[in-house]
């Protein structure tokens, strides 16, 4: 079976630092370590979208920069119609239990990336998501703390 590993914003931010230290120099160590194994990763737009909009307000034009070119070295995952329709369902089926990953008036992006990995995921590749928060997104699909991806 093929795998697809998407990125999360968490991890997705700290690819993108230029001067990274510690957890982030971590991240990218393992990022480059997993693509020279042959390992897929993808960007889902979702959480380009989330990293994008905090380097922005930060004005960290380096950090977009290396987020432009990583959308060019990785896959990339827009968000469709399809991905939206099914994020819907996935939102009102966790009101109505009782277990919503965020507040009702928030856009919700675990939300939409969840239906993106859903709708990638088939009998010939496994979707996980790296990820800093598995909490919410465990509940509907394949997730796991980066780290712990090998």
């Amino acid at each position: 079976m093929n795998r697809l590993i998407l990125l999360d914003s968490g991890p997705l931010g700290m690819v993108t630092n230029p001067k990274a230290k510690g957890l982030p120099l971590a991240c990218q160590q393992w990022l480059k370590r997993l693509l020279a194994r042959g390992e897929r990763f993808a960007i889902p737009e979702i959480a380009d979208y989330e990293v994008r909009r905090e380097l922005l307000r930060a004005n960290l034009l380096k950090s977009v920069h290396r987020l432009d070119n990583l959308k060019q070295t990785l896959e990339y995952i827009p968000i469709q119609t399809e991905t939206m329709l099914l994020a819907a369902k996935l939102w009102a089926e966790a009101r109505q239990t009782g277990q919503p990953t965020a507040d009702d008036k928030a856009l919700d992006g675990d939300i939409i990336l969840s239906a993106q990995a859903r709708l990638i995921a088939n009998d010939t590749t496994e979707v996980i998501v790296a990820t800093t928060n598995i909490g919410h997104l465990s509940r509907f699909i394949t997730a796991s703390d980066w780290q712990v991806i090998n």
